[in-house]
C-alpha cells in the first residue's frame, strides 16, 4: 500500500466561498496588492501562514471545556508546564500569548545597542525584536542553504566556521545569545541536524555564550532527524526532542505552529536568574506568570497539542503532503527550494520571474498572480520582508526572493493540495505576463504586514 491517508476524520467543516478571477483582481487592487490586507472570506485556499491556523482535535476541544480560568495558580497552567517540561527538560516555563511576546521579553533583557544576536536564519518577528532592542541580527546560514535548486538533507544548518570567525572578530562579550530556528523558516522550512545543534552548543560553551532554540516547529525538525540522520531511525520523536533540547540553555516557541493551537507560546530556560527577570517583564506586559496573556483553555489546548504533534503517523502524513506538492511542481519545471520543507513549499520567485528585478519585488508579484489565478493566498519572503535601504535610498535586496505557501495543519485535503499545484503550474505557464510592484507606503518595522503597493 502506497497511499498515505489523513490520520484523522473530519468532524466539522467551514465553507469556502468561490470568486472569479475578475472579482479577485478587484479585491487585490483594493488591498493595495498586499495579501495581508485581503479579507479571509475572499480567500479560497489560505496558505499565508501555518501559525494559529491548525484544526484542533476533539481532545483539544474537550480540553477547552476543562480550562481552569483562575487568575493565579490555574490547574491548566500546571498541566501546560508539565507538558513543556516533559519535552524540553527545562525547569522554568513562562507562558506568553504568542511567540513574538516571548521574543520581546528575552531580547529586551539580553539585547541592546552594540550587541549581536546570531542565528542560522531569523524570521521576521524575531529579527524585529532583536533590532528594536538596538542589537544587530546576524544570519549565518550554511552554504547549501543558499542554493534553492540544490537538494541537501539539512539546509537549515548554521555555518559553524562562520560562527567561530564572527565570535573571534566581534568578541564573545558582545554576543549575548545564539539562537537556532528549527525548522529554518526563512530558509525554506529546512531542518537542522542534531550534529549541527551539538556543534553550535560546543562553540557556545567554549565562548560562554548562551544557546537558545526557536522551537516553533520542533516536531517537524525531529521527524527529519529521524528519517535523514544516522542513528535516529529507531528513536521516538519525544526521545529525539529531549536530546535536541538538552543541548540548549533555553528556547522560545510559538505554540501556534507545532503546539497545534490557535494562540499561545512560551519561554523555557534553565537559568533561574534569567527566568526571574523574564517573569518580571511578563507581569508588566503579558499577565501573571501562571497565565501569561492566555486563557486557561488555551493552556489546555497547547498541552494536548504538544503531545499530539509528536505522533509519527501525523508527522509522516504532514511531511509527505508537502513532498507531494514538490513532486507535482517538478513535472512542470516550477522552481522551488529543494527539497521541500516541513511546513511549506517555497517558490523561488527570482527563477520563476527572472524578468522582474528585486527592486520590483518578484515575490510580491507572484503572490498577487497566485491570488488572482486561483484565490490562493501566500506570503512573500524576500526583499519586501527583509530588504534594507542604503543611505542613497536604493534597495539592499534579500538573499533570496521567495513565496512561501504554508500549509495549515489538519485543515486541507488531498483535493485542495491538487488544486493548489494546478494553479501554480498554470501561473508558471503564463509567467511572462506578470509585472512587478513598487511600494507606496511602508512602516519602519515589519513593513510587509501593512505595506501598500502599486502595480507596474
Amino acid at each position: 500500500m502506497h497511499t498515505i491517508i489523513e490520520p484523522f476524520k473530519i468532524k466539522s467543516v467551514e465553507p469556502i466561498y468561490f470568486t472569479t478571477p475578475q472579482q479577485r483582481q478587484n479585491i487585490l487592487q483594493k488591498a493595495f496588492y498586499n495579501p495581508f490586507l485581503i479579507q479571509a472570506k475572499d480567500v479560497m485556499i489560505d496558505l499565508l501562514t501555518d501559525s494559529g491556523t491548525s484544526a484542533m482535535s476533539s481532545e483539544q476541544w474537550a480540553g477547552i471545556m476543562r480550562g481552569d480560568e483562575s487568575y493565579a495558580g490555574s490547574e491548566s497552567f500546571f498541566r501546560f508546564e508539565t507538558a513543556v517540561q516533559n519535552i524540553t527538560g527545562m525547569p522554568y516555563i513562562i507562558p506568553t500569548h504568542q511567540g513574538r511576546a516571548a521574543e520581546k521579553i528575552i531580547f529586551s533583557i539580553m539585547g541592546g545597542k552594540g550587541k549581536y544576536v546570531i542565528s542560522n536564519t531569523l524570521f521576521d518577528t524575531t529579527r524585529a525584536n532583536i533590532e528594536f532592542s538596538g542589537a544587530e541580527a546576524i544570519d549565518l546560514l550554511c552554504a547549501e542553504g543558499k542554493l534553492p535548486s540544490v537538494p541537501a538533507p539539512f539546509k537549515g544548518n548554521l555555518d559553524i566556521e562562520a560562527l567561530e570567525q564572527f565570535i573571534m572578530a566581534k568578541g564573545a562579550r558582545r554576543i549575548p545569545l545564539v539562537i537556532v530556528t528549527i525548522t529554518n523558516n526563512s530558509g525554506g522550512g529546512q531542518p537542522v541536524s542534531m550534529a549541527n545543534i551539538r556543534a553550535v552548543k560546543s562553540v557556545c560553551n567554549k565562548h560562554h555564550i548562551p544557546f537558545f532554540i526557536d522551537a516553533c516547529r520542533f516536531a517537524e525538525n525531529c521527524y527529519f532527524i529521524k528519517t535523514r540522520e544516522d542513528g535516529y531511525a529507531n528513536k521516538s520523536i519525544l526521545e529525539i526532542a529531549r536530546e535536541l533540547f538538552s543541548c540548549a540553555d533555553g528556547c522560545t516557541m510559538s505554540a501556534k505552529k507545532d503546539g497545534l493551537a490557535n494562540i499561545g507560546g512560551f519561554l523555557a530556560m534553565r537559568d533561574e536568574t534569567l527566568a526571574m527577570q523574564s517573569r518580571n517583564l511578563l507581569i508588566i506586559t503579558e499577565g501573571f506568570p501562571t497565565y501569561g496573556g492566555l486563557a486557561g483553555r488555551d493552556l489546555e489546548a497547547i498541552a494536548i497539542g504538544l503531545n499530539e504533534v509528536m505522533e509519527e503517523p501525523y508527522l509522516k502524513y504532514r511531511i509527505r503532503s508537502i513532498e507531494y506538492i514538490g513532486e507535482k511542481l517538478d513535472t512542470a519545471g516550477v522552481p522551488y527550494i529543494k527539497p521541500t520543507g516541513g511546513h511549506a513549499v517555497y517558490l523561488d520567485a527570482s527563477a520563476f520571474l527572472p524578468h522582474i528585478s528585486p527592486d520590483q519585488y518578484p515575490g510580491q508579484a507572484l503572490c498577487g498572480a497566485l491570488y488572482v489565478a486561483g484565490g490562493i493566498r501566500g506570503v512573500e519572503i524576500g526583499s519586501v520582508m527583509f530588504g534594507k535601504y542604503r543611505e542613497d535610498g536604493s534597495l539592499i535586496p534579500a538573499g533570496m526572493e521567495l513565496v512561501r505557501l504554508a500549509i495549515p495543519r489538519r485543515v486541507y485535503t488531498q483535493s485542495h493540495i491538487d488544486y493548489t499545484t494546478e494553479v501554480i503550474i498554470n501561473v508558471f505557464s503564463q509567467r511572462e505576463n506578470i509585472t512587478g510592484y513598487k511600494i507606496i507606503y511602508e512602516t519602519p518595522y515589519l513593513r510587509h504586514f501593512t505595506a501598500r503597493f502599486e502595480s507596474l
